[in-house]
């Protein structure tokens, strides 16, 4: 005869709890998993950080580094270009400094009778002279002198003007042709400069037009 056993225990109580049990344990277990993940993420990401602040570090000591040599960079092109300017000027002092020997040198040859200087002023290649002419022709004479010269070029007369003659007592009055001219010297040296000791010099240019150009008649006015 079979026999029949009936639980009387609550049993629905009993899973309900069990479940209960089963979930907080998993929660715990995700709990736990989230934060090994977030410890994991956050120890990554600090050593990322702590990677990049060395090389930014490192970038800042590179980049001090370069600074100093492009100062020195500048420092050195700075003494350079002086070190060339002052090469350049003693270069133009060394292939100028003949030059105001050759000037006078070519206003006693060029200078036509019947003119005389007052003022000679150099500024770099311009010159401006000052003096007394006895009349115009003498002063167009001195200008292609000045222009057929092998050391001087381009005559400028700025002004010419009827003065009295200086020295000369104002009851004779007796006047003179005051005038200022404007020449450039030639930088670059003629053949003359080459030419060897012993040779002949290159002879003055005729004053045969000066004397041509003002008759023997020819007064102050």
């Amino acid at each position: 005869m079979a026999v029949m056993r009936i639980n009387l225990l609550p049993h629905r109580e009993q899973k309900r709890q069990a479940r209960q049990r089963q979930f907080i344990s998993l929660a715990l277990s995700l709990g736990v998993l989230g934060l090994a993940v977030v410890a994991l993420v956050h120890g990554v990401l600090a050593a990322q950080i702590d990677n990049q602040k060395d090389r930014n570090t490192l970038l800042k000591k590179e980049i001090a580094k370069l600074d100093e040599q492009i100062k020195e960079i500048d420092r050195l092109r700075d003494q350079i270009q002086a070190v060339i300017s002052r090469k350049q000027v003693v270069e133009t002092l060394q292939a100028n400094r003949s030059e105001a020997v050759h000037l006078l040198d070519q206003l006693v040859r060029q200078l036509p009778d019947g003119i005389y200087l007052r003022s000679v002023k150099q500024v770099g290649a311009k010159v401006t002279i000052g003096g007394y002419a006895q009349s115009n022709a003498r002063v167009s004479t001195l200008m292609r002198n000045i222009e057929a010269s092998p050391w001087l070029t381009n005559p400028e007369l700025i002004e010419i003007k009827l003065v009295p003659a200086p020295g000369v007592p104002a009851s004779r009055e007796l006047k003179i042709n005051e005038f200022t001219l404007n020449f450039q010297i030639r930088r670059a040296a003629p053949t003359e400069v080459a030419a060897p000791k012993g040779a002949p010099a290159a002879p003055a240019p005729a004053k045969a037009p000066a004397k041509a150009a003002a008759p023997a008649t020819d007064r102050p006015a």
